[in-house]
């Protein structure tokens, strides 16, 4: 399944990005958020020098509603906020991609690592630019489990391998060497070895094409 890093920047007149744009050196990590139709509430670690000047700014922000300091520890403040404007998760109510918690708002940007099909990212992106919110796509890349890729035979005969050196630079074990700590015959063992290979590189060059030049959401 594809998993996508992207970096939003929060449109000008949005608390969130007003506020962490007036404290650039402060850190707002959005640990957890709900929203309904009017309204979101969320849960930040907010981590900056000038925590009195920051909250007071969350606090007086005219979309924020309610905010409650739950705990503080040397810099860092644990808030729970409401706020009738929770734009950055509409874009991702609206499209059904679950945004990944925890994420981090630096200067009007936040960061986003997001799992889901390709035709969800693709929504989420129209989403974003219906809402007006400018994005940049950092990285995109397909998740494939190793199970998924390999047989168990080749998974249990790579995992030996590397294990017992034999991709190492210089080589610490030969393939006369790995066939017989696995119990295989030499010939199996590289035909074994050379087909999980062959699966890898192809499959390797293939995400290569499909991710290497990509600059929106697919």
């Amino acid at each position: 399944m594809p998993r996508a890093n992207l970096t939003l920047t929060i449109p000008e007149g949005v608390w969130i990005g007003d506020v962490t744009r007036a404290h650039p050196d402060a850190g707002v990590r959005i640990l957890a958020a709900l929203t309904g139709d009017d309204a979101g509430v969320g849960l930040a670690e907010i981590t900056a020098a000038d925590l009195e000047d920051i909250v007071a700014d969350v606090r007086g922000s005219d979309s924020v509603v309610e905010l409650d300091v739950l705990q503080r520890y040397e810099d860092t403040v644990l808030v729970q906020f409401e706020t009738t404007m929770p734009l950055l998760l509409f874009p991702v109510q609206d499209s059904g991609v679950p945004l990944t918690m925890p994420f981090t708002i630096r200067n009007g940007r936040a960061e986003w690592e997001l799992t889901a099909p390709q035709r969800r990212l693709s929504e989420l992106g129209t989403q974003l630019d219906e809402f007006g919110i400018p994005f940049t796509v950092n990285e995109i890349r397909q998740e494939i489990e190793p199970e998924q890729l390999l047989t168990d035979r080749q998974l249990r005969l790579v995992r030996a391998a590397v294990e017992n050196g034999y991709y190492d630079t210089p080589r610490k074990c030969s393939l006369t060497e790995l066939a017989d700590r696995v119990d295989l015959a030499k010939s199996t063992c590289s035909e074994t070895l050379h087909r999980a290979e062959e699966t890898v590189m192809k499959r390797f060059l293939a995400e290569l094409e499909e991710t290497g030049s990509e600059s929106s959401l697919p």
